[in-house]
């Protein structure tokens, strides 16, 4: 089976700029990663803040570009999902919904012919036609989630959105993640919690320091 997207060595350098006293540093958030993602498979990604896991799925997104090595995506649409990623504050979450399904490729039709759909499924009634900028994280978790699972790409790119918001809400989550898997979607979620990674994800890794292994 052909995967979906292959990292081949793809590491990450961030210039840390410095001033008339400093030199510029160098940062080196991702060291030669060697991954495949292939359709239907989870795969989790555990590690500490600042290991790279972040960096590792904008990578995969295609919001970022490494510094070396390859990215081969073989024609998957992916959707990064982070909290409150490409929402404006000053916006309401109705229409944060149409300018997310835009940036993520949809038209503005599409996206409105869903706004029925995602409301219901956020759960967040009334918010959802108020500012985002009053929004609870959980609040944020709930209307990004429920985009991105409406939006529907090959390739879901999970950062901890799972982690927050309320017990309903994340059981909900999470079945439709098993969902989403028996029609062959692949997930990569990326977690603080070895509970969370242990109990979802087919194919275990730790990052660390910008290194990622299999565990």
């Amino acid at each position: 089976m052909q995967p979906l997207i292959e990292l081949k060595d793809v590491s990450l350098q961030y210039k840390i700029k410095g001033n008339i006293f400093t030199k510029n540093k160098y940062y080196d958030a991702l060291k030669n990663i060697n991954l495949k993602i292939y359709p239907g498979e989870t795969i989790g990604i555990i590690g500490k803040n600042g290991s790279g896991k972040s960096s590792l799925l904008k990578i995969l997104s295609g919001v970022i570009q490494p510094t070396s090595g390859e990215i081969i995506n073989h024609g998957a649409s992916t959707s990064l999902l982070t909290i409150g990623a490409g929402f404006d504050n000053n916006l309401n979450g109705r229409d944060n919904v149409i300018l997310n399904g835009m940036l993520q490729g949809l038209k503005s039709q599409e996206i409105k012919s869903k706004l029925n759909e995602i409301h219901d499924y956020s759960g967040l009634g009334d918010f959802f036609f108020k500012p985002v900028r009053i929004y609870s994280t959980g609040m944020r978790a709930r209307l990004g989630f429920s985009i991105s699972i409406h939006i529907n790409p090959d390739v879901f790119l999970i950062d901890e959105i799972i982690s927050v918001g309320d017990q309903d809400f994340k059981q909900k989550s999470k079945k439709t993640i098993y969902d989403k898997l028996k029609l062959l979607k692949s997930i990569v979620l990326v977690s603080h919690s070895t509970r969370l990674i242990n109990e979802m994800c087919d194919k275990k890794y730790q990052i660390k320091d910008g290194i990622l292994k299999s565990i």
